[in-house]
């Protein structure tokens, strides 16, 4: 039996994968870095690096969007407050991110569903095409940044993602404990059989400082994550500590009237990690003067995100010992 396209004399001309990638390729052609945060471990912390860095550097003037692929568990817009959805242009029909302040803007399958609380049971075919949509077919417009936040493992995400931006760089977080190492060592090896370029290694929930006393604790250890860049011969994107002003902040949302108060005694800041991006971004690994120098700052009104998400604390190469800048209050502690 003919089908209906058939019947009106139209013939249905499957794309195929080459076509797809270059229609994927097009419409990212005016996003000038992608940024692919991954681990091989869950929990480590790997929205958390996303969201954060994403909106430090929509603060500094950058146009910033984030592409969530954790079909099954996104965790991002919840992170930016964000309960907006995702809706078709009227002229040429792509999707239109969902925009979480001035510059940054956000895809994520929540931004598709009524019930935030509904599971998505999917196969992977499915997912593929979920994602290859994502980057196919939304109007992400001109962005200097592009970040997309993954899933923990290595599955059908990751090498649809890997597939379909192959330019993209990774940054792989991991925390300092062996149990994430091992994890994310797999991960590692998964980067290299894929020829993918890796821009670092973050190392999350690096010490906590006891906001009584002040001394350092290693709840988690410290230093693996940094051992391991050192091991692989990969550059190391810096240290977070824990702190529970953002376990707060993540809780809230941009929506609450006023950012928590930072806990204890600061750690100097030995690497920033959006600092220590900066330089390596370009291809080869040279520094990017453009970015290095003196990343874009607006006007008074522009500068920041209209409606910041929450409290990004990060350490600035800018400030002295313990300080760091709260991208809600616009504020240096």
């Amino acid at each position: 039996m003919a089908s209906c396209s058939e019947q009106q004399g139209q013939t249905t001309i499957p794309m195929t994968a080459a076509m797809q990638r270059k229609v994927m390729s097009e419409n990212l052609k005016d996003v000038r870095h992608k940024l692919f945060v991954m681990s091989g471990k869950g929990g480590v912390g790997k929205s958390s690096v996303t969201v954060n860095l994403a909106a430090a550097l929509a603060a500094q003037g950058f146009n910033v969007g984030i592409l969530d692929v954790d079909l099954h568990g996104p965790s991002v817009p919840h992170l930016l407050g964000s309960h907006g959805f995702v809706r078709v242009d009227n002229e040429d029909g792509k999707l239109v991110p969902v925009s979480c302040g001035e510059r940054l803007a956000l895809i994520s399958i929540e931004s598709f569903l009524e019930d935030k609380d509904a599971a998505i049971i999917w196969r992977g075919p499915k997912k593929v095409g979920a994602i290859q949509q994502f980057v196919a077919d939304v109007k992400w417009g001109a962005l200097d940044y592009l970040l997309i936040d993954s899933p923990p493992g290595t599955g059908d995400e990751h090498m649809t993602i890997l597939d379909a931006i192959p330019d993209a760089k990774c940054v792989v977080v991991t925390t300092p404990q062996e149990i994430s190492l091992a994890d994310v060592r797999k991960a590692l090896d998964f980067l290299k059989v894929v020829k993918a370029d890796v821009l670092g290694l973050v190392e999350n929930m690096s010490g906590l400082f006891c906001p009584h006393c002040g001394e350092e604790i290693d709840l988690f250890k410290k230093g693996g994550g940094e051992a391991l860049a050192k091991q692989e011969g990969l550059n190391f994107l810096g240290a977070i500590p824990l702190d529970l002003a953002t376990v707060v902040a993540a809780d809230r949302g941009p929506h609450s009237s006023s950012s928590p108060k930072p806990c204890g005694k600061r750690r100097k800041p030995n690497s920033a990690v959006k600092w220590n991006i900066f330089p390596k971004i370009s291809s080869g690994g040279r520094p990017n003067a453009s970015l290095v120098s003196s990343p874009p700052t607006a006007g008074e009104d522009g500068a920041f995100l209209q409606k910041p998400p929450l409290a990004v604390i990060e350490n600035s190469p800018s400030t002295s010992d313990g300080e760091f800048f709260c991208a809600t209050d616009k504020k240096y502690h």
